[in-house]
Parts: C-alpha cells; structure tokens; sequence
C-alpha cells in the first residue's frame, strides 16, 4: 500500500463487491497510512469511489473508508455526516440520529432496486447538507431546515472536485432538491398547482425521485414504514396522472422565446424571460391549458399588463425550492 495507495481504496472496492470483511492488521495499515490517499490523482479516486457505488452493497466499501480515515480525505462532506449531537434541556435529552449511518441505509436500500449508479450518488447526496443546516431549537428538537436547497446547490462543487460528468449534475441536483417535496404532498387538501410544480420540477427523473423517497423510509417501525410507503404511492399516482395528462414532461412554456419576440417586439432579454414566466406559471397554477393556441392568447390579452410590470418584477427559475 506505501507504493501504491490506491490499493486502499481498492480494499474498500473489494469487500463492497465482494461482501468479505477486511482483515484487522489491514484495516490498521490503511489508518496509519491514509493520508497518502492525498498523492493519487482524484480521477483514479473517484474512479474507485463510483465503483463501490456500484457494488451490490456500497454500504459496505464507504463503511472501510469511513472506519481507514480514507473519507475524510477523499469526501469531507460525506465524513461530516457521521456522529450525533445531543442536547439536554432539564431532564429531557435531545439527540438527532446518524446521518450517515441513516444514508448508508438508504444507499443500500435504492441499490437493491437500480443499478443506476447516478440515483445512488445523488442519494449519497441527498443528506449532504444536514450537518451545515443543523440547529438545535428549545422545545421543537434538532432541525435541518433548508437542507435539501443547500446540497443541491454545493452539487457543482462537488461535481468539479471529484472530476465527475458534468452531464449528470442536473440530475443529482433535481432529486437533492426535490427529495422532501412529495411527502408535502400528501395531505387530500393538496392543491393541483403544487402537485403540477413537482411534476414538471422532477421532469424526466419523477421515477428515481420516488424511489429515493420509498429507500428514505428507514424508520423500524413497520407500521409507520408502510404508512409512508403508501403515502409516496398516492403521491406518485397523483404526479404522474396531471404529468400526463398536462403534457409536462420536459414542460416549458408553448410559446417559445423566438415567439414572445417577436409579438413584444424585443430582443432576447430579462424581460422577454419575464414574459415566457408568467405564461408558465399559469399554465402550472391550473389557469390555462398547456396548449400553444391558448397560451399565445392569453400572452397577448396580459401582454401591456406584464410589459409594464416587467422592470420591477422579480422571479424564480422552475427547481428552486
């Protein structure tokens, strides 16, 4: 291992894909040694870390790394996971559980439904942030608000860190994003605008997206665990019926930008993507059908309203929580 350090990783790989344990005077080795993780190219590094993504069991192989003290050099963040706070406040205790035994769990649980080794990664991902938005509030416990926005956005440098694809990183940002949306989304009362956001805000990853929330039930209670199961099940049901039934995969607005243009008489501007904005959000808040004819229609019955509000406006792009 001195003259090639990969080989520890390769250790982590191997018992990941072949499910042995790894000797302890090895699992020793690495301890002294890992630090010199740091002269090996990040490429041939995330190489090694992809591949035990990609293992039966990736639980196993990030446990090795996490145990060496390989992963607080070649992922910090996923490092920072591990470990519980806790909080006494008179006689009650306060703790949160492991994040990174609880993504652990989840990881192994959506290997055993895809072999898509990009879902597994954003689901290593979809945690990430929980220790940066951590807070501890008197009477309500451990919070984590705004996590899930969080990760996503430190996606990109991650991304380039790790000398990954940037081809897939709108995709591990969507569901890093969206991971928490659906289980919002179960209440009766829950209006068709909200179920139609998350259906075009998931766009083709919908599937993946409920996977990941159906492995993210790792509580032991069986009772509670087929409630949520079933909650995410009538969720999907709903987002995929208004995703067909509204056209809104890879939806945006009928009236393209050249169109919007042309009728306002402007160039490609702030102003024209105001426009192209609102003609989107009405067709998401259910007031028009996503049709081209009706779109353009209503673009030029509001067009003067919109033009004169247009300078002040501000808005969000589609995927921002």
């Amino acid at each position: 291992m001195e003259d090639d350090p990969l080989r520890m990783m390769r250790a982590a790989r191997f018992a990941s894909q072949l499910e042995f344990d790894v000797d302890e005077n090895t699992l020793s080795a690495i301890r002294s040694m890992s630090e010199r993780i740091k002269i090996i190219s990040q490429e041939r590094i995330t190489d090694e870390l992809m591949k035990i993504l990609a293992s039966p069991r990736p639980s196993v192989g990030l446990m090795v790394l996490h145990e060496t003290g390989l992963l607080a050099h070649i992922f910090p963040e996923v490092e920072a996971l591990a470990g519980v706070d806790l909080v006494r406040v008179g006689q009650r205790e306060y703790k949160h559980k492991d994040v990174f035994r609880h993504t652990l769990q989840v990881v192994d649980n959506v290997a055993a439904m895809s072999d898509n080794v990009w879902l597994r990664f954003a689901t290593l991902m979809h945690d990430i942030a929980k220790p940066r938005t951590k807070k501890f509030v008197e009477g309500t416990g451990w919070t984590f608000h705004g996590h899930e926005e969080v990760g996503a956005r430190w996606q990109d440098k991650i991304f380039r860190r790790l000398k990954l694809p940037l081809e897939h990183l709108p995709y591990v940002q969507t569901l890093v994003r969206l991971h928490q949306r659906p289980m919002k989304l179960v209440d009766d009362g829950v209006t068709d605008s909200a179920i139609r956001r998350l259906a075009v805000h998931a766009g083709d990853a919908i599937e993946d997206l409920f996977m990941l929330c159906r492995a993210d039930v790792t509580t032991k209670n069986p009772r509670l665990a087929e409630k949520y199961v079933h909650n995410y099940v009538i969720v999907r049901d709903k987002v995929l019926d208004v995703q067909e039934r509204d056209h809104l995969r890879q939806f945006q607005s009928p009236v393209r930008g050249e169109e919007i243009m042309e009728i306002a008489g402007l160039p490609a501007s702030r102003t024209i993507g105001y426009l192209k904005f609102m003609l989107e959000e009405a067709i998401l808040e259910g007031v028009i059908a996503n049709e081209h004819t009706v779109a353009r229609e209503y673009l030029l019955s509001h067009l003067q309203e919109w033009l004169a509000n247009a300078d002040a406006a501000t808005f969000s792009r589609r995927g921002s929580v």
